[in-house]
């Protein structure tokens, strides 16, 4: 059975990553809101089915809800957008460091002091991002800086789910947020972006798994599996979901890094890797992945 979840685990890392090669696919197109818009709100109402019968939606849940939907609409946004002005390896990565940001919100918001390996973890980040971005020299490209925003606030939104919506039904706070967002997403795309585009077959197939695979089959397999595996096998496994973003990217898109940026790669996927440390030895590991937007 472990096995089986370790495989499962390992497919859902593969589909995730993936997912950020249909993110670069809408990219081409230059659509963004209108991309997110369709997924989220799509994605919201596959999940309708599977929200348990007797889960109640009370007034504190609508609240957190729309918070969290707030939230996850701008970093979707910011990720999204980011990618018309880089490369969808550097978006996957970048994006990864809210989990490296997310101990020192804890810190601000809730006085939650970080872990030494916190600020080994931030530091190392830092290095990697600078090579990722610049390539070892000053040159920042918009979109780079976009998609490190868009980080922060995808660990703002990582904060809210582990401290406020952890305490409702998962599944019927998932579809809410994901809905929220979408609209919001869906709404700025009708004004500002080209609706011709979306007759267009790849950006068709690109929203498509998106909403299926990364979020319907992706979401579905990550809470079965981390039911029937340890949390480090876990972590590790979901964690290669960058790595494999880079790698799609790399034999769909011909988006290749040149050494310095694959360093950047490596430093940004360690720090992550030990931010996690603390949950790994102590044998726990935040299950609010669960209803983390992809």
């Amino acid at each position: 059975m472990r096995l089986k979840a370790d495989l499962l685990l390992f497919m859902v890392a593969i589909i995730w990553g993936m997912a950020f090669v249909a993110q670069g696919i809408a990219s081409t197109y230059g659509i963004a809101y209108l991309f997110n818009g369709i997924s989220f709100t799509l994605a919201g109402f596959v999940l309708l089915p599977f929200i348990p019968r007797q889960a109640k939606i009370a007034k504190a849940q609508w609240k957190w809800m729309i918070i969290a939907g707030l939230i996850l609409f701008m970093a979707s946004a910011m990720q999204q957008v980011g990618m018309l002005y880089t490369k969808v390896a550097n978006a996957s990565f970048l994006t990864s460091l809210y989990t490296v940001f997310t101990p020192f919100l804890l810190w601000i918001g809730f006085r939650e002091r970080p872990h030494w390996l916190d600020l080994i973890a931030v530091t190392i980040a830092g290095v990697g991002a600078f090579l990722l971005t610049t390539s070892g020299k000053f040159e920042v490209h918009p979109g780079d800086f976009i998609e490190l925003i868009g980080s922060l606030f995808w660990a703002v939104h990582f904060v809210v789910l582990g401290k406020f919506a952890s305490n409702f039904e998962s599944i019927s706070f998932a579809s809410g947020q994901f809905i929220i967002s979408g609209l919001l997403n869906l709404i700025i795309g009708l004004f500002i972006e080209d609706t011709s585009t979306l007759i267009e077959w790849p950006l068709i197939l690109a929203i498509l798994f998106r909403v299926i695979f990364s979020i319907g089959i992706g979401y579905t397999l990550q809470v079965w599996g981390q039911k029937h595996t340890p949390p480090t096998d876990a972590a590790l496994i979901l964690g290669l979901e960058a790595v494999f973003a880079v790698v799609a990217a790399w034999f769909i898109l011909d988006q290749r890094l040149i050494v310095v940026q694959i360093a950047g790669c490596v430093l940004i996927f360690v720090a992550v890797l030990i931010s996690q440390l603390k949950g790994w030895t102590s044998g726990k590991i935040d299950h609010s992945h669960l209803i983390e937007g992809r």
